[in-house]
């Protein structure tokens, strides 16, 4: 299927020009024989409509076909020129479903009389119950779908057809956007930094796939990663969870992955290569993601190079289990980049679930490339802390320091761990047993670095709940109350004896993402005020999300300013958009923050609390000033190194009283976790020419990590567009060999599917004891 007018859904489609393979196929029941998998599929919260439905009014030429391969097994088909079908219906979205092949040709689709694409379903592979057109975004009401047969194509009377109309019946909902602006401001609320004019609250654009994970790769696009689910966007007849995005013109382009990356974690590598590790096994039982015939993701470490392409048209995710794998299995690990540009891989569960426990905890690191380090070999280290913090301690909150040791919180509990001499320094315990980490998420920050300070680390967290880890899940209410809790902690000698400092966030949530912004000040988005994450596993479910109330408004947060007067949602606008469990936020290269996601579901929902897919855009006041432009920027910046940019000043600024250059990582971001989320303001002064400024880089790896980041000038507290470099000579992190290979030698591929297949039997292999 190829688009020709970008107008409703800007969907970019990739088709395998060979017989089509059950690679990604359903098994049916009584076989052990794989079928082709179909995107067709009817959420909760939708209605579907097979092609006889009288509620579908045909004009022109039709012809009725009966096959089991057609839903309800029936489709109606024709190859006269102006043919159409319409269906008129009460909702917020809907699709078609109908076949491609050799004979088909381009139609045309139309909502409410308006020609919003033009779609080719011509296709050199058969295919049938393919989604050709969809729309999620209607409002609410009553709305005519038409398609019709435009009589062209690659072929002589091209035909089209109609297999099935999916509505998704949606409700009545607020206004896309509630603007609080003239809302009274709150005792303590600070005044200053956030009206100087409004924030900005925008809905553009559709993800495709549900926004699990998400990382910014390039200027133009940011990676999305999902489940295995029904998700509307496809990739070789079958549905596609993975995504590139782009930024300016919000195309999406699906991508391919071989294995199950529900709950993976991510970081970029010191030569820019992201890592996607980790994830979840081949789903079993009665689920309908049961049958998309994926493979095991619990070991994997999926590769996407470097991708600066401004059409990212050759972008891929590549997976080799059987050389490119971890030694143990792992689902909600946390991965972040360490000061030799390699990757540490924490904790996690060595099968999918809901809450941790002893059976099948994973209280070990290992790193990628695999390191002989502590006479490992390749293999996992054990980590004494993630055993002392079960039961809620999976993707734990962990921080590269600038001393190169390691800032790690779960539970209700930190430490600061030595990766090179494997020891582990407890710190203060996170007062008014407050959790912190899954499934009480709440979002961790390494503050601001700065060379003024010495580079003091200072950790943020903010939210996560006070429920008791020890209760089951039918003890465990949506209703509950989160906490509202805000905790800092200074990492010098002096500052961990004075221990944490509390305040208190204007509302409690929990599963907030927090967002540095150039500027130094931190956005808390998302999040719920009430339950606990995830989907059907306690009481007062709504649908199957474990949590409730979702927090609709944003709130500024000024680590700088005076305890008490650090929080302001003066100027925000709330969205209409509940977004919980498996939603994410990351500030752009452009200055912004995409929100996105939301999922508490097993599979694709339309009911309350549904899948999400569409994108919120939150624009901080300094949007819309005149901002600081840097003209020719570098594309790389080593350590220590003098670079003089050229810096074209805002007019209302000409003499900069105040000018700050922060180096960032915009950081892989999950269920709450910004790992490697990073800002360091990097030493500056202006050149007496009046439009240089003379920057030095970060003194050492452990400061900034070496690998990709973000520059971005600020002048008086407006930043300019960021600009990608890469941060140290741009080489891959230290290979050792014979650690990979004894990884490779002592651990089994996809354990755990092995293990249910020999049920216990020795493999002669280095295998986590599994459940």
């Amino acid at each position: 299927m190829i688009i020709l007018a970008l107008v409703f859904v800007p969907v970019l489609l990739a088709f395998a020009w060979a017989k089509e393979s059950a690679w990604n196929g359903q098994t049916p029941s009584g076989t052990d024989t794989p079928g082709p998998f179909r995107p067709y599929y009817v959420p909760p919260g939708a209605k579907s409509y097979d092609s006889s439905s009288p509620l579908i009014y045909y004009t022109g030429s039709w012809v009725d076909s009966f096959n089991n391969m057609y839903v309800a097994t029936t489709l109606r088909w024709t190859d006269e020129k102006g043919a159409a079908a319409r269906m008129t219906f009460v909702g917020t979205g809907i699709e078609w479903f109908g076949g491609l092949d050799r004979s088909h040709g381009i139609a045309a689709v139309f909502i409410d009389g308006k020609k919003v694409q033009e779609i080719d379903t011509w296709s050199n592979v058969s295919r049938k119950q393919q989604r050709i057109f969809w729309t999620f975004n209607l409002p609410y009401g009553k709305h005519t779908i038409k398609v019709r047969n435009l009589g062209k194509g690659r072929v002589d009377s091209p035909v089209i057809d109609i297999d099935a109309f999916v509505v998704t019946e949606g409700y009545t909902i607020l206004p896309q956007t509630l603007d609080l602006s003239n809302a009274a401001p709150q005792p303590g609320d600070i005044q200053s930094f956030a009206s100087q004019t409004q924030w900005t609250l925008q809905q553009k654009g559709v993800t495709g796939v549900s926004a699990m994970q998400l990382t910014v790769i390039s200027d133009t696009h940011v990676l999305i990663i999902d489940k295995v689910e029904h998700n509307p966007l496809s990739i070789g007849g079958h549905p596609a969870w993975a995504a590139l995005f782009n930024l300016r013109t919000h195309a999406v382009r699906p991508l391919k992955v071989g294995s199950n990356s529900f709950c993976a974690g991510g970081t970029f590598l010191s030569n820019g290569t992201l890592i996607n590790v980790g994830g979840n096994p081949v789903v079993g039982g009665y689920t309908s993601a049961a049958d998309f015939g994926d493979l095991d993701g619990l070991q994997a470490v999926r590769i996407f190079e470097p991708c600066p392409s401004a059409f990212a048209a050759h972008c891929n995710i590549y997976e080799n289990h059987s050389r490119i794998r971890m030694a143990s299995p792992r689902w909600y690990n946390t991965v972040i980049r360490i000061s030799d540009g390699s990757a540490m891989i924490v904790g996690g569960s060595k099968k999918g679930g809901w809450m941790n426990n002893e059976t099948v905890n994973n209280p070990t690191i290992e790193y990628w490339p695999p390191k002989s380090i502590h006479n490992s070999m390749g293999l996992p280290i054990h980590l004494p802390f993630l055993v002392r913090t079960l039961n809620a301690n999976l993707f734990p909150i962990v921080f590269s320091l600038p001393d190169d040791r390691i800032f790690m919180a779960a539970n209700q509990d930190a430490i600061i761990y030595d990766w090179r001499t494997n020891q582990e320094r407890p710190l203060p315990r996170i007062p008014n047993e407050c959790r912190v980490t899954y499934p009480m998420a709440a979002a961790g920050l390494l503050l601001p670095l700065s060379p003024e300070d010495g580079y003091t680390a200072e950790i943020l967290l903010c939210g996560g709940s006070t429920i008791d880890d020890k209760k089951p899940g039918y003890e465990i209410s949506s209703q509950d109350s989160a906490s509202s809790q805000c905790s800092r902690l200074v990492l010098t000698d002096q500052g961990i004896a004075a221990g944490w400092a509390v305040e208190q966030m204007p509302e409690a949530r929990h599963m907030p993402d927090a967002v540095l912004l150039p500027t130094g000040e931190v956005l808390i988005v998302n999040g719920a005020g009430t339950g606990i994450s995830g989907y059907g596993n306690v009481i007062d479910q709504v649908g199957q999300s474990n949590a409730d109330h979702p927090v609709l408004t944003p709130v500024l947060y000024d680590p700088t300013a005076p305890a008490g007067q650090r929080f302001s949602s003066e100027g925000m606008k709330s969205s209409a958009i509940p977004r919980m469990y498996h939603s994410v936020a990351t500030l752009t290269p452009n200055g912004d923050i995409m929100v996105a996601g939301s999922n508490p579901n097993l599979d694709r929902s339309e009911v309350k609390y549904g899948t999400e897919y569409r994108v919120e855009w939150v624009g901080p006041p300094y949007m819309n000033k005149n901002r600081p432009l840097v003209h020719n920027p570098p594309k790389a910046l080593l350590y220590g190194q003098n670079l003089t940019l050229s810096v074209k000043f805002p007019s209302s600024t000409a003499k900069a009283r105040n000018v700050k250059v922060a180096l960032m990582d915009l950081g892989f971001v999950t269920h709450a976790v910004h790992a490697n989320s990073r800002l360091v303001y990097l030493s500056s002064s202006l050149v007496s020419d009046g439009h240089s400024l003379q920057i030095t880089g970060p003194p050492r790896p452990a400061v900034y990590p070496p690998g990709p980041g973000w520059i971005y000038v600020i002048v008086d507290n407006v930043p300019s567009v960021g600009f990608q470099v890469m941060v140290g000579n741009g080489d891959g992190p230290p290979v050792d060999h014979t650690a990979w290979d004894n990884l490779l030698k002592m651990t089994a591929v996809d354990q755990y599917e092995a293990s249910k297949k020999t049920k216990g039997k020795k493999m002669g292999k280095y295998v986590d004891t599994i459940e």
